[in-house]
């Protein structure tokens, strides 16, 4: 029978797996599994008599009560950053002003921008044009006039 031979240290072994599970996979939800799994450890050293039904019970309620504590409390509150546009390149050139080398024709066109050549789309521009990104779609760069 599975109960008799369930000890604490299984537990906490499966605890172990679930956190080195977390720092391979995104997602932080193995990390509250994890911490479940030790929960039902100590649990079960304390309470050694206890069968792997309830074994498994107190791990599943232990499981669902803290993925549910961090999605209600934690995971709709991003953590703040100094710099949220850090991988986010092209929405790092929202406000720039540029000009075309190439014009834009039909709607789309190619420009420069530091060491690489992104497209753009907006009104049609010759050469020369002063221009400014107004938004991203994508990897295309929203352009208007600047004049």
């Amino acid at each position: 029978m599975i109960g008799s031979t369930l000890v604490f240290w299984h537990w906490w072994t499966l605890g172990a797996l679930l956190l080195i599970l977390e720092l391979l996979l995104p997602g932080m939800y193995f990390l509250w599994m994890a911490e479940a799994a030790v929960v039902t450890g100590v649990v079960l050293w304390l309470l050694p008599w206890l069968g792997w039904e309830i074994q498994l019970l107190v791990f599943s309620v232990f499981s669902l009560a803290s993925i549910f504590v961090f999605e209600k409390f934690i995971g709709r509150k991003p953590i703040a950053s100094d710099r949220p546009l850090l991988n986010r390149r092209a929405a790092q050139y929202i406000g720039r002003t540029l000009t075309l080398e190439q014009p834009i024709v039909n709607g789309m066109g190619k420009i420069r921008i530091d060491d690489s050549i992104w497209r753009v789309h907006g009104e049609d521009c010759p050469a020369g044009t002063k221009i400014r990104v107004c938004g991203v779609e994508g990897v295309i760069l929203k352009v208007e006039r600047a004049d």
